[in-house]
């Protein structure tokens, strides 16, 4: 099967980004408007399920009180992320996939962008933070509540999402003071950093540059942090006497590990290895997999490995459902 070509045009006259939709790269256009229709279906699903998932965790944790705790706190600002994060991309390429007016102009693609790393950041520090309420709440279980109190819970999601714009913000002004004139084609299905950059036909060392020690930061470093949380997580856990309690440890944390590496995962072999090492077709099936199935899986892990979210749904369920008598 001849690869997909996922791109955009643009044109320079009107400063207009025009995406071409995904197309195989060989004739074969007498199957172009089925494989189009399916990938609206597919992904409309797809982006649906993360809205849903994600205003059902958010809603769970505003609705019950007793999912009123630092961990749920979090947990809602991912779900908020995670809706930002999958909405910034997904419907501009959704209209692309049905419409013939494809065009983009510049300042909503370094916009969408600016938005795509901010998210992504903001992810990457509150799972960080997330890993962190976890270690206190097992390895300093009695003085939990003095640690984690809200003070710290909101100045620590504060300087997430101020740290992450504001990081944002300077992979923007570096790629606004490049100049574009080269070929009009990006390769990908949105306008990603590493893609657009491709465009310049000037020296682009110095965003490269950024955008690695970015990921030092962002990636590497709060990696290592949730690692070093979660050994000595595993190693409290092993000296639980109550299987009980052990069993309860196992499953919140079981489910924090799994929406980080799928996360950090995708992002560090997406952002992090040589370009050489994967081709261009993986790394759109990464983006998209960090853009769209990511924020889609988030909300499943939880809910169906947390047995408190599970019953905060039941909870909320039995209070809305009507009385026979009304």
């Amino acid at each position: 099967m001849p690869p997909l070509y996922w791109g955009m045009t643009l044109s320079w006259d009107s400063s207009v980004w025009t995406p071409i939709s995904i197309f195989p790269c060989t004739s074969s256009s007498h199957i172009w408007p089925e494989i189009q229709i399916f990938l609206f279906v597919l992904f409309s699903l797809f982006y649906a399920a993360t809205l849903l998932g994600n205003g059902i965790i958010l809603g769970l944790i505003c609705l019950d009180s007793h999912l009123h705790i630092p961990m749920y706190f979090f947990l809602s600002h991912l779900a908020i992320v995670d809706m930002s994060y999958a909405s910034n991309n997904v419907p501009k390429m959704l209209v692309n996939l049905l419409s013939k007016d494809r065009g983009i102009s510049f300042a909503p693609c370094i916009m969408q962008i600016f938005l795509y790393l901010a998210f992504a950041s903001v992810e990457c520090l509150i799972l960080v933070v997330m890993s962190y309420d976890r270690y206190v709440a097992i390895c300093h279980p009695l003085r939990y509540t003095v640690i984690m109190n809200w003070r710290l819970c909101i100045t620590l999601t504060i300087i997430s999402w101020a740290f992450s714009f504001l990081l944002a913000l300077v992979h923007v002004i570096l790629i606004l003071r490049l100049p574009f004139c080269g070929p009009r084609e990006v390769n990908h299905f949105f306008c990603e950093i590493l893609s657009v950059l491709k465009l310049a036909c000037a020296d682009t060392t110095l965003n490269q540059l950024v955008i690695f020690t970015a990921c030092v930061f962002i990636l590497v470093g709060p990696l290592c942090l949730v690692l070093i949380s979660y050994m000595r997580i595993l190693y409290a856990i092993l000296r639980i006497q109550s299987g009980e309690g052990r069993k309860k440890a196992f499953s919140t944390c079981s489910s924090h590990l799994c929406v980080v590496g799928l996360f950090f995962g995708s992002a560090i072999i997406l952002y992090m290895t040589p370009n050489s090492s994967h081709p261009e077709e993986q790394q759109k099936i990464l983006s998209l997999f960090y853009s769209l199935f990511n924020p889609m899986l988030n909300p499943l892990i939880y809910s169906l490995r947390n047995a408190e979210v599970k019953g905060a749904l039941r909870r909320v369920l039995g209070k809305e459902n009507p009385s026979p008598n009304m």
